[in-house]
């Protein structure tokens, strides 16, 4: 077993973790980033990126990923290829985290960028057709749906967000939904229901995603939950819309969690409930979930973590000076 020593450790990579580091290491807290099962986040396994500031032309998300984290290393980052598999908040800074490998990690402060992932449906092609009309993120793809018909599977609030979301790019959105009536807020269903852009199929559920001939999708095969009677439907692009699952497991009980698994943190900041923690990204984010908004909370936490070193210094310097 080693033991690794930091001002900063974070833990989870991608956007938000790469930016923490990238300002962690500027203000010379030497940041170690433990990157997890899947170094990069979830871009990694996105293929286009048309929204993410700075790029005229499309981007693959595997490449911005390499590029933050070379950035993140250039100004002085250690990148550490092991997951975390239990830490110990209770007795404040500095904290300690175990990797899978045995090693231990220590830092003064800990950034927590574990991100989300998707829920999906499980079903037939629904892996296969990822990226190649099959998503989970209409504000990321619907750009690409112009003109085209899509689907929304989903009846919460993500599902009809996403609906009412792809209106700006299709005249033609069809909401999928296994019951016979939406589990969203009532504000959203007024909107959804006066858009002419809209139709609801009510309860249908997803069998397969089936490929057309030139390998994108084709149309998606239904069965009604009813009366089991089956039915395709054509469209160019499906959007599964049924939630998110923060990557929180670890942090249970030992800090502030929400209803829905995400890590609460004090409003307008990454500061959790326990001085020194700061949450960033998806894990902590469950209304934006870009790239670019996980990027800014990176940067916040990296600057906010730097403050809290700075004010214990000062405090402790102020303490020697009355002994």
């Amino acid at each position: 077993m080693t033991t690794h020593k930091t001002r900063m450790l974070i833990i989870g990579s991608g956007p938000a973790g790469y930016s923490a580091a990238i300002y962690g290491a500027r203000a010379g807290m030497e940041p170690i980033v433990v990157q997890g099962i899947q170094p990069g986040g979830q871009l990694t396994i996105t293929t286009d990126v048309e929204n993410y500031p700075g790029f005229a032309d499309v981007i693959q998300g595997p490449w911005l990923m390499e590029q933050m984290q070379k950035q993140a290393e250039h100004v002085g980052t250690r990148m550490m290829w092991d997951t975390i598999v239990d830490v110990d908040l209770a007795n404040g800074s500095p904290f300690k985290a175990i990797g899978d490998s045995g090693d231990e990690f220590i830092g003064d402060v800990l950034v927590i960028a574990t991100g989300a992932q998707a829920k999906w449906l499980g079903v037939p092609g629904e892996e296969e057709l990822g990226g190649k009309g099959v998503s989970a993120c209409a504000t990321c793809d619907g750009f690409f749906y112009r003109g085209k018909k899509v689907a929304v599977i989903g009846g919460g609030n993500t599902a009809v967000e996403e609906a009412l979301y792809l209106t700006n790019h299709s005249d033609d959105v069809t909401l999928i939904h296994r019951r016979d009536e939406l589990r969203s807020e009532k504000i959203l269903q007024d909107r959804l229901f006066a858009n002419e852009k809209i139709t609801a199929l009510w309860n249908k559920s997803v069998e397969r995603f089936v490929p057309a001939e030139n390998g994108t999708l084709g149309h998606i095969e239904l069965v009604d939950t009813v009366t089991g009677e089956r039915s395709t439907l054509e469209v160019d692009g499906a959007f599964v819309a049924i939630g998110h699952a923060p990557a929180t497991e670890l942090f249970k009980g030992k800090l502030e969690i929400d209803a829905g698994g995400y890590i609460v943190t004090q409003p307008g900041t990454p500061k959790t409930n326990i001085p020194g923690v700061f949450a960033c990204g998806d894990v902590m984010d469950h209304t934006y979930r870009q790239a670019v908004t996980a990027a800014g909370t990176g940067c916040m936490a990296a600057l906010d973590a730097e403050r809290f070193l700075a004010s214990r210094a000062f405090a402790d310097k102020e303490a020697v000076a009355a002994e």
